[in-house]
């Protein structure tokens, strides 16, 4: 088990920081202070992090490295060594988090190896800002990445979400979102609640809510119609939101709050709100026949 004090941490020499998904003003005032304190920036772009710099009207005396999928694991050793040879750096990635579906994860773990502490600057996200927009149940989320180019790791993927109860986030392409939302209707079922969200915390930001049937056919038409435009994050409802669990009895769904809640330490009540989302039962139904299951 690798452990730092926190005093070491709110100064370690490696700092990722979270950076706009869209909406400049989502910039913190820490951001634009490690930028400018920083002796080496490491970018997922450089140019992209340039223009940055610039609209934040940050003034840095910082090197920027470019630090992205084909050369994180060869440059790793190399930022480690600097950092622990007394250099500040910071990572930054074009939007959102690094290493959360972006560069960063090979370094981390490098300075974690190395022993060199490292902390992060949070900020926007686009996978918790789709989730909390979704409509869709919070408590519990997986995810999952960008939906997977090879039909094998689609194939792997969609077996896994037919049995998954979380809520799963989901990255993909505009060009490739209208394919995407038809297979997982055909697959999962077009009842299957999600959420579509596009262009987050921009000028256009927009949330489809519904079922992958409906949203298939809303994104089909804006397809024909060349309207297919922006970043989109996919959210998809836990099995739960399937119609096949309307028909447990009283009974069954009271043992089902009573196992989820052993499982993930959630209080009854907070299991019990949940499901009745996905039930014909309120939550109140479902928590006073829960404790009947376990005596209080």
């Amino acid at each position: 088990m690798t452990h730092h004090a926190a005093h070491w941490l709110w100064d370690a020499p490696v700092v990722l920081a979270a950076t706009p998904i869209g909406n400049l003003s989502d910039a913190t005032d820490r951001l634009k202070q490690l930028i400018s304190t920083a002796d080496l920036i490491a970018c997922e772009d450089t140019r992209s992090t340039g223009r940055l710099i610039q609209s934040l009207a940050v003034s840095t005396d910082a090197q920027l490295i470019s630090l992205h999928e084909h050369n994180e694991a060869s440059r790793s050793a190399e930022l480690v060594d600097r950092a622990a040879a007394g250099e500040r750096i910071l990572v930054v990635s074009d939007a959102g988090m690094p290493a959360v579906s972006d560069p960063g994860h090979r370094l981390v773990s490098a300075a974690v190896e190395a022993g060199v502490p490292v902390t992060a600057a949070p900020g926007a996200s686009a996978v918790t800002t789709a989730l909390a927009l979704s409509g869709l149940a919070t408590a519990q989320f997986t995810f999952g990445g960008f939906f997977p180019r090879k039909q094998s790791e689609q194939t792997a993927l969609i077996t896994r979400l037919q049995s998954e109860e979380w809520t799963t986030v989901l990255f993909e392409s505009p060009h490739r979102v209208t394919a995407t939302v038809e297979l997982l209707s055909a697959e999962l079922g077009e009842d299957r609640q999600a959420a579509v969200a596009r262009e987050l915390t921009k000028k256009y930001e927009e949330i489809l809510r519904g079922s992958l049937g409906e949203l298939h056919a809303e994104l089909a038409r804006r397809q024909a119609a060349s309207r297919i435009k922006g970043e989109f994050v996919l959210v998809l409802a836990g099995t739960s939101g399937n119609a096949g669990e309307e028909e447990l009895s009283l009974e069954e769904a009271a043992g089902l709050v009573v196992e989820r809640s052993q499982r993930s330490g959630q209080r009854l009540k907070a299991v019990a709100k949940e499901l009745a989302a996905t039930t014909p039962y309120s939550a109140s139904e479902l928590y006073d026949a829960a404790t009947r299951v376990i005596p209080r």
